[in-house]
């Protein structure tokens, strides 16, 4: 049986302001709401290992939410960093800082790990996925150019795969490029299956 048609008798509940986490659901021909907006302190441990602080706060949003689950509810929530080499960044808070952390990445590779929790009244399973990208050596006028025209301050790591950058600096990837994107929907729509066989 098709998932979208083992999940009929839930309320997938998808608690993210990514659109393209939205895209990227409706295009697994999966139903799911949307939560309202709600406040996290995304906060993780200094001394927790990079790997895993994407899952950690997948699961800290998760156990935020402010409402009880009904019976037949499933929270969906995400999380995705950007890695390089021991270092996470974050979403940029600036220009400057967005051209800083795209200088760092030209010419290596680094990694995407997008954090999943899903959860309902009896249940929570948590999961990460990870993808190597390599950029090309890019030049500073067009790192400038990207963040000026694309504004990629809502992005881990200051730049999103399916817009111009992704097209025309990105040599490599190894992994799924959903996960990039923002949710692994491959591993998410096996877990789906897992948890409503």
């Amino acid at each position: 049986m098709l998932l979208k048609d083992r999940l009929q008798n839930y309320r997938l509940i998808l608690a993210s302001a990514s659109p393209r986490r939205r895209e990227l659901l409706a295009a697994c021909d999966i139903n799911f709401t949307l939560a309202d907006k709600f406040e996290c302190e995304e906060h993780y441990p200094a001394d927790l290992e990079a790997d895993k602080v994407a899952e950690y706060l997948s699961l800290l949003k998760s156990n935020a939410y402010p409402h009880a689950l009904a019976e037949e509810d499933i929270l969906l929530t995400a999380d995705t960093v950007v890695v390089l080499g021991n270092k996470i960044l974050g979403k940029p808070h600036s220009e400057a800082e967005a051209v800083e952390m795209l200088t760092s990445l030209s010419g290596a590779t680094h990694k995407v790990i997008t954090g999943v929790t899903l959860r309902t009244r009896t249940r929570t399973i948590s999961f990460s996925a990870e993808s190597l990208v390599s950029f090309r050596s890019l030049e500073a006028d067009e790192i400038r150019y990207y963040v000026e025209h694309y504004r990629p301050m809502d992005k881990a790591g200051a730049y999103g795969i399916q817009e111009w950058i992704g097209y025309t600096a990105i040599e490599r990837i190894e992994g799924s490029f959903y996960n990039v994107m923002g949710l692994p929907v491959q591993r998410l729509y096996s877990m789906l299956k897992e948890l409503v066989k």
